[in-house]
This record gives C-alpha cells, sequence and structure tokens, in this order.
C-alpha cells in the first residue's frame, strides 16, 4: 500500500511538473509581449517536443499538378536532365532545386535551367501566375528562404510566353542566363498556367548550351538517388488543416506538426520517367491553409511560435521559412521566419509569429495560417499556441 502511494504521488508530481513546463514563466511571458514579429526569443526551459498535439483533419484542396527536380539534388555529371514529366492544360506548379556537383574531371561551371515542350498542336501560352528566381548561391538557407518571400509577394502576370507546337522554351528566362559555380544551389518556385499539354525538362548542362537543345540531345534521365526529397509529378499540393476541437486558454501549450511523415504522410506521385511512385519526403512546396478556433475564458492571449525542434539531427542544423498569419497583435501577412537572424538554431531560440489578444465580445476566435514546407530546411516544423497574459 506504501509503494502504491508513493508510486501515484510520483505519478501526480510528474503529472504536475509536465503541466508547469508547458506554460511560461513571467519572464518568458514578457519577452515574448515585448518581441517584433518574426523576432527571435529566447525560452530557455520551455520548448520541448512533447507539447500537447492538436488534433485536425486534413482535406485535399483542388490544386495544380506539382512537379518537383530534388532527385537527385546533386547532380554530379556535366550533362544530364533532373526530371522530365508531361503536363495537361491547366496550371502547373514547379519547384526546381538542384546542385551543380560535378567534381571530375574537374569542379566546372554550368547552367541549370527549366524548359517545356509544347506537345500540342495549336500554339502554347504559359502564363506566370506565381513566380521567385533567385541568383545561384551556396547560402542554401538564404536562397530558400527569400525564395518563399518573392513567390507569395508576386502576382499574375498579364502577358503570355508563345511556345510553338514541337518547339522547346524557357520557363524561365533569367534561370537560362545564370552560371551556376560548384556547389552553388539553383532555386526557383514557379505557378502557372498553359493552354497545351507540355513537357518539363529540368536540365544541367554547359553555359554555351540553350536549355531547348540540351533537353532535345538528352534523351535519358538522370537516375533518382532515392536519397533526397524526391522527384517526379504529384496530383495532390494543397491540404486544408482544420482542427477538431477549440482551443483554450485555460489549457497549457500545444503545437500542431504538419510534415512529419506520420500524422501527416508524405504525398506521393509518380516518376514519369521510370513509372515508380514516389514519396515526397517533406512535402516541400506543398501548400497548407490551416484554420483554428480558440476561446478565452480567462482573458489571455494565444501567442504563436515555431523553433527548429530538430536542431542537431542530420541536416537540422538551422529553420528558416516565411508563414502567413491572420491578424493579431500585428497585421495579417507574411512573416519572415526568423526575420533578425538567417536562421532559427534550435532551442532555446523560437520564433514569435503573433500574438492573438482575447476579445471579450466573442466566445469563438478564429486564426488562420498559410504555411509550406521550405526547401533546405530542417523539419517537422512545429507551430506552437502559448497563453500569455496581456498585462
Amino acid at each position: 500500500m506504501k509503494i502504491r502511494s508513493v508510486i501515484l504521488l510520483t505519478l501526480l508530481y510528474s503529472g504536475i511538473s509536465n503541466l508547469h513546463s508547458q506554460n511560461l514563466t513571467p519572464g518568458q511571458n514578457g519577452i515574448l509581449l515585448n518581441a517584433s514579429q518574426g523576432e527571435t526569443v529566447n525560452l530557455s526551459g520551455f520548448l520541448t517536443e512533447k507539447l500537447p498535439l492538436i488534433n485536425y483533419r486534413k482535406i485535399v484542396l483542388p490544386g495544380p499538378q506539382y512537379i518537383i527536380s530534388d532527385d537527385p539534388e546533386y547532380i554530379r555529371i556535366p550533362e544530364a536532365v533532373a526530371v522530365r514529366e508531361k503536363v495537361q492544360p491547366g496550371t502547373v506548379r514547379l519547384y526546381v532545386y538542384n546542385v551543380n556537383a560535378v567534381q571530375e574531371p574537374s569542379r566546372i561551371d554550368r547552367k541549370i535551367t527549366a524548359v517545356i515542350k509544347n506537345l500540342g498542336t495549336e500554339e502554347m501560352h504559359l502564363r506566370m501566375l506565381r513566380y521567385s528566381s533567385q541568383k545561384p548561391s551556396a547560402d542554401y538557407y538564404q536562397i530558400a528562404k527569400q525564395g518563399l518571400v518573392d513567390y507569395f509577394n508576386s502576382g499574375p502576370e498579364s502577358i503570355s510566353a508563345i511556345i510553338k507546337p514541337g518547339s522547346v522554351a524557357p520557363i524561365d528566362k533569367q534561370m537560362e542566363k545564370n552560371i551556376v559555380k560548384y556547389d552553388e544551389l539553383v532555386h526557383g518556385f514557379y505557378e502557372f498556367v498553359v493552354d497545351q499539354p507540355g513537357e518539363i525538362s529540368v536540365v544541367q548542362t554547359d553555359p554555351l548550351s540553350s536549355g531547348a537543345d540540351a533537353a532535345n540531345r538528352i534523351s535519358n534521365v538522370h537516375p533518382s538517388s532515392r536519397t533526397n526529397a524526391g522527384r517526379g509529378l504529384f496530383g495532390v499540393c494543397n491540404y486544408l488543416i482544420i482542427t477538431r476541437d477549440t482551443l483554450s486558454t485555460l489549457n497549457p501549450a500545444s503545437q500542431i506538426i504538419v510534415a512529419d511523415g506520420k500524422t501527416d504522410p508524405w504525398v506521393n506521385g509518380i516518376d514519369g520517367s521510370t513509372g515508380k511512385i514516389m514519396n515526397l519526403s517533406g512535402n516541400y512546396g506543398v501548400m497548407y491553409d490551416i484554420e483554428l478556433n480558440w476561446k478565452s475564458p480567462d482573458g489571455k492571449g494565444l501567442a504563436l511560435i515555431t523553433w527548429n525542434a530538430r536542431a542537431g539531427a542530420r541536416w537540422c542544423d538551422g529553420m528558416v521559412n516565411v508563414v502567413r498569419v491572420s491578424e493579431g497583435k500585428f497585421k495579417d501577412g507574411f512573416v519572415n521566419v526568423p526575420s533578425d537572424k538567417l536562421y532559427n538554431s534550435g532551442s532555446p531560440e523560437a520564433v514569435l509569429l503573433q500574438i492573438f489578444p482575447s476579445d471579450p465580445e466573442k466566445e469563438i476566435q478564429k486564426i488562420r495560417i498559410t504555411f509550406t514546407p521550405p526547401g533546405a530546411t530542417c523539419l517537422p516544423i512545429p507551430l506552437v499556441f502559448v497563453p500569455v497574459n496581456l498585462y
């Protein structure tokens, strides 16, 4: 009986300790209230992957045909097609994420570019809806973060490129001109519409060759390495996340986890060059619209933070992102994560995304978030909701 009592007291104490660890100290509360949006804050002793998970329903939204070129990420032969996929008339999302990794017989300059061939019988009109294209760089964190900033800040173009039947043209004219040094990343993120069937190729070639010429003369696609995020054509790339329960400020901090490969499995696609099913490990470039209801019976607000939960693991030295958050203390808009430095290193560092004040006239309030896993960053990226005293 005495042993049983000790066990019960131990479990009770453990539960109280865990509960306490999920609440901010007064000092940490003040740090969050005084932080700027996107600022790195020190929450020593608070951050843990063991925070309670917020249950959600995941709904597939209509979206474009999605092509990603990230396998092989490092193209080690001088001339190669990294991905080649056919698309139908309609909207296409394309994520180019490839590195010039040629070392033999020596490190040489290359061109990495994306092209499209008109497979139809009439002129193809290609019109950009959103896009980002950065100068090749060995600073992968910066190029990935800036890529999302540019993508979200871009808008539809009014003029379409015209491609004759059977012809091949660059999707991004600037990418076609860039010279890629050894170990530099080429990062392009595009959404466009076409009115004819087409074939998209991402090619690495010499700087003097056009992407069209290289695509025409290279018949084989580089074998998949099966070690990177993936490549191919994916039919699902937009999700709506709706939380099952109403979050309350009476409860401790909790978190939403997407793009972990477990609670949120990787999307599947087809590698057109082999016909094999491919996993998009990381769900990079997949868009998540997240909706969450919350209430504040005690008048507290809700802080939204994120952090590099897997710091120290392989490829997890830093975390970057760009997240859109609905209005709170700060205006509705995209937040550069982090805004005050290049990347988040991990605990005790967190990044403040928003503070949502309680509204005494509303029993239930709504939070909306747009999120996509960016290349070059560690996953998953938790979205943590923390009750805060607004003083």
